[in-house]
C-alpha cells in the first residue's frame, strides 16, 4: 500500500479538524418538544452556534434570523404570540437543523423557592383523587435540575430533558403548589399554562439572589461574612460529620442485625464549599440560566430557611431578590405572588417557648407582609393549613388556589376575592380593642365556636389571650387581666390557633400594633 502523500494528509487532517471544530446549534434548555411559550408578550429565542453562523427561526408564521456572536451565542425575539392550544412547530435553522414538536403558546410562570414548593402532588392529602384524573395536555411543567454554582451560568439540565404533560403518568412527580396553581388557570382561561419549577428544599433566600445585588448594597454585607464564617468553620464540622456518621452507620447495622427498631434521624452534612446554601448559588445556577425565557409570572414559597436566624432582615432581603429577577429577566414588573408561611412548631408544654409559642415565625411572616409595598406582588395566607409538628403541610391544594385567586384577580380581570381579613386600625375604647378589617370578602366569620387567635398587652408588654367577639365589620377584643390595653397582636406565634375568616373561606392576614 502506498504512503498518503504529505499534502493530502494535511488535507485531511485539516478537514477532520474543521469538522470537530463545528458546534451543531444548540436551544437554551427550556425549549424542547411540549414547551409553553408566553402569549402577550415579545418571545425572546436562544442558543449556541459556530461564532459568525447564520441561524434562522421560524415559528407559525413568523421567521427571525440573527448571526451567532463572537461568544457563540445567538438570540432572536418573536413578535407577541396569541395563546394557542393547537401544537406547533418550532424550527431552528443553520448549519444543522433543529426542531420543537408540540409547542404551545399560553401562560408561563417560574415557581421557585424551598422544599414547600418543591413539594409533589404525590405527597400530598389529595394526590389519590387528583393524580388519577389529572390528564390534561394543556398543563405542562419542567423540572430544573438541582446544582450550584459560583458565578452565573448560561445553561442548566432539566429533568427528564423535556417538558412533561400533565397525565397520570407524570403529575404525581410536579411540584404541587405549581400544579394546582395551573389548574385553576388553565380552567378559568381556557389556555395552556407552563409551570417552571426551579427550587430546592432547605435553601436561604440569599441563595436565590443575584450576585450583584447582594455585592452593591451594604446591608447585605452580613451574608458575606457569615458565609466566610461557615466555609471557616467547614473543615472541623466536617471532620465531626464524618466520625459521627461512622458511629450512625455503625449503629443502625447493629440495630438491623440484632433485628431491633432504629430511630435515630439521619445526620446532615455541614454547608461547606458548593453547598445549597451558597449565597447566590442558586440564582447563578437555576435561574440565570432561565433568562430572559419570556414569563407571566412567578410564584414563591419560602421563608421556612430563613426563620431560624435574623428573621427581620427578611424583608429587606426578598424585597431585593424580586427586584433583581425582574431586573435580570428584563420584562418589567412581572406579578410575584408567595405563600406566607403555614404554622409550624410544637404546642407551648410547661411554659417553654422555644416551639409554636415561639414567634420568629410570626416576625418572617411580617417581613413577607412588609414586601407588599412592591409593585405587583401578592401573597397567600396558608395559616390555617399548616401543621404544627410537620414543616410540610399536605394541604397543597389550597395554596395552589389561593396564589391562583391572585394571579386570576389581578392579572387575568376575572373578579374574585384573593385576600383574607387585613388590619387595617384598633381603635382603644376602655379595657377593649375595636378593630377593624379590609378584604372582609361579604363579611368576618369564624369556624370554630369562639374566636382565637386574639392577645392583648399593656404597659407591661406580657401579652395574654383576650377573647375576641365579631361585631359586624370589626373585632372586639378585651382580657380581665388587662385593664388598661396598650397592644394588640393576632395570630402572632409559629403555630397560633387563628379563627377568623372572610365569607370566602380566606384566613386573616397575621399582624401585630406593637413594635416591641
Amino acid at each position: 500500500m502506498k504512503p498518503i502523500p504529505l499534502r493530502i494528509f494535511v488535507t485531511l487532517a485539516a478537514f477532520a479538524l474543521c469538522a470537530v471544530a463545528r458546534a451543531d446549534i444548540t436551544l437554551a434548555p427550556l425549549f424542547t418538544d411540549h414547551a409553553v411559550l408566553q402569549c402577550g408578550k415579545p418571545v425572546p429565542i436562544w442558543g449556541t452556534a459556530d461564532v459568525g453562523e447564520t441561524v434562522r427561526v421560524t415559528f407559525l408564521d413568523q421567521t427571525q434570523s440573527t448571526t451567532a456572536g463572537d461568544d457563540g451565542r445567538w438570540r432572536v425575539t418573536l413578535d407577541p404570540l396569541v395563546a394557542r392550544s393547537e401544537p406547533a412547530t418550532l424550527t431552528v435553522v443553520g448549519k444543522n437543523t433543529v426542531t420543537l414538536t408540540d409547542i404551545l403558546v399560553g401562560e408561563v410562570w417560574l415557581a421557585s423557592g424551598q422544599s414547600n414548593m418543591g413539594w409533589i402532588v404525590r405527597n400530598t392529602f389529595d394526590a389519590d383523587l387528583d393524580v388519577p384524573a389529572s390528564t390534561n395536555p394543556l398543563i405542562r411543567h419542567v423540572k430544573i435540575q438541582q446544582t450550584v454554582a459560583d458565578a452565573p451560568a448560561t445553561t442548566v439540565a432539566i429533568d427528564r430533558s423535556i417538558w412533561e404533560t400533565a397525565s397520570p403518568a407524570t403529575t404525581a412527580n410536579f411540584t404541587a403548589v405549581g400544579y394546582y396553581f395551573a389548574r385553576e388557570i388553565q380552567a378559568h382561561l381556557g389556555v395552556p399554562v407552563g409551570i417552571i419549577n426551579s427550587s430546592w428544599g432547605g435553601t436561604p433566600a440569599e441563595a436565590w439572589t443575584d450576585p450583584d445585588t447582594l455585592a452593591r448594597n451594604p446591608a447585605f454585607a452580613y451574608v458575606a461574612a457569615a458565609w466566610a464564617d461557615t466555609l471557616a468553620a467547614y473543615p472541623e464540622k466536617n471532620l465531626r460529620y464524618i466520625a459521627d456518621l461512622a458511629a450512625w452507620e455503625s449503629a443502625r447495622d447493629a440495630a438491623k442485625s440484632d433485628g431491633q427498631p432504629f430511630n435515630k434521624p439521619a445526620l446532615n452534612a455541614p454547608a461547606g464549599p458548593g453547598h445549597r446554601s451558597t449565597p447566590s448559588g442558586l440564582y447563578n445556577a437555576m435561574i440565570h440560566p432561565l433568562v430572559p425565557y419570556a414569563l407571566r409570572g412567578a410564584i414563591w414559597f419560602q421563608g421556612e430557611n430563613n426563620a431560624n436566624r435574623q428573621p427581620e432582615r427578611y424583608h429587606e432581603l426578598f424585597s431585593a431578590l424580586i427586584t433583581g429577577w425582574r431586573a435580570r429577566f428584563g420584562q418589567g414588573d412581572f406579578p410575584f405572588y408567595w405563600a406566607q408561611l403555614s404554622s409550624f412548631g410544637y404546642f407551648p408544654t410547661n411554659n417553654n417557648t422555644a416551639n409554636g409559642d415561639a414567634t420568629n415565625w410570626a416576625v418572617l411572616r411580617e417581613a413577607q407582609t412588609k414586601t407588599l409595598a412592591l409593585p405587583a406582588t401578592g401573597q397567600a395566607i396558608t395559616i390555617d393549613v399548616g401543621h404544627h409538628t410537620d414543616i410540610h403541610p399536605r394541604n397543597k391544594r389550597a395554596v395552589g388556589q389561593r396564589l391562583a385567586r391572585l394571579a386570576l384577580n389581578r392579572d387575568y380581570g376575572i373578579k374574585l376575592q384573593d385576600s383574607g381579613p387585613t388590619f387595617d386600625k384598633a381603635v382603644i375604647d376602655g379595657a377593649t380593642f375595636r378593630v377593624s378589617f379590609t378584604q372582609v370578602g361579604g363579611g368576618l366569620t369564624t369556624p370554630f365556636r369562639e374566636l382565637t387567635g386574639f392577645e392583648i398587652a399593656g404597659a407591661d408588654r406580657v401579652f395574654h389571650p383576650a377573647t375576641a367577639a365579631i361585631n359586624g365589620a370589626t373585632v372586639v377584643v378585651s382580657s380581665p387581666t388587662v385593664t388598661d390595653p396598650v397592644a394588640l397582636r393576632y395570630s402572632w406565634r409559629n403555630a397560633p390557633l387563628g379563627g377568623l375568616f372572610n365569607q370566602s373561606g380566606l384566613p386573616a392576614v397575621p399582624f401585630r400594633t406593637d413594635a416591641w
